[in-house]
């Protein structure tokens, strides 16, 4: 009974040799699992075309999306995260950096920049969460104080783009400390009148939104971006019972009165362009 006996494996067609589909071309869309062209989802600022879910991004990007031409100056990228604990968990902090900054190309979890939006000068800085989930350690403090500092001494509009899991545990005290460093610092700068847009982006969680990310003049979040400072799964076992639909999202907490507007990536520049041409006059607002 040979005759049903399959004598070669599969199937083959004539277009078998013809059909390649280069690595890296296509995407999985996390948000509705349709197959994206990577190039389009690129030229779509790493939206969704098709259910508009916002794939996460890295601080560059963000400076390309919003600076006038890609144009802009960066600084303070020679800063360093170094093990002074010590701390080694199921590996050494020291080896976690040096991991981290080998894949990223990057030396820690922010950038910060300089450059016009909207033909305005800005101070920016970003974080990036392919840096050990974008921590805050000393370094990532440090970045963002200086940007604040910038806009201070240079009467610049400031904005803060947070992404984040938190503060950095690796360093102990000296992550937490960035906390009271950053607050500090935006009161003073505060005091200029200047506006200060923070910009929640998925996620923004821990001593992020414990800081800087919360003290606002203006607190615009991403789509469906995770906003909180415990995660939900701690803050369901800690009250004993479910949580709403949609808990910790943007959209939950605009509802509620914790984010002011909820922008759609593609219309990011000309809404923050829009609040500083209402807001800033010849230099002074």
């Amino acid at each position: 009974m040979d005759w049903f006996k399959r004598q070669k494996k599969g199937i083959q067609t004539s277009l078998d040799d013809q059909i390649e589909v280069p690595e890296g071309h296509w995407t999985k869309c996390a948000g509705c699992a349709e197959i994206i062209n990577q190039r389009e989802l690129s030229e779509n600022l790493m939206v969704c075309p098709k259910c508009d879910h916002h794939v996460r991004i890295g601080a560059i990007d963000y400076f390309n999306i919003l600076f006038d031409d890609k144009q802009y100056t960066t600084f303070d990228e020679n800063l360093h995260a170094i093990d002074a604990l010590e701390f080694v968990d199921r590996k050494s902090y020291k080896d976690r950096l040096t991991d981290a900054r080998s894949k990223t190309r990057m030396n820690d979890a922010a950038r910060a920049a300089v450059g016009n939006i909207g033909g305005h000068r800005t101070s920016v800085a970003a974080m990036d969460f392919s840096f050990i989930g974008g921590s805050m350690g000393s370094v990532v403090g440090e970045i963002v104080t200086r940007a604040i500092r910038r806009a201070h001494d240079e009467k610049l509009p400031l904005i803060i783009i947070s992404k984040s899991g938190g503060a950095r545990m690796m360093e102990g005290a000296l992550s937490l400390m960035q906390m009271a460093k950053t607050s500090a610092n935006l009161a003073h700068y505060n005091e200029l009148g200047l506006p200060y847009i923070s910009l929640l982006t998925d996620p923004t969680t821990g001593g992020v939104t414990a800081s800087f990310a919360m003290l606002g003049d203006f607190h615009f979040a991403e789509p469906s971006a995770l906003i909180g400072f415990a995660g939900p799964r701690v803050i369901r076992e800690t009250m004993g019972q479910d949580l709403p639909d949609g808990f910790q999202t943007s959209e939950f907490l605009q509802e509620r009165g914790f984010v002011d507007s909820v922008i759609d990536r593609r219309q990011l520049k000309n809404r923050i362009t829009n609040v500083f041409d209402l807001l800033i006059t010849d230099g002074n607002t």
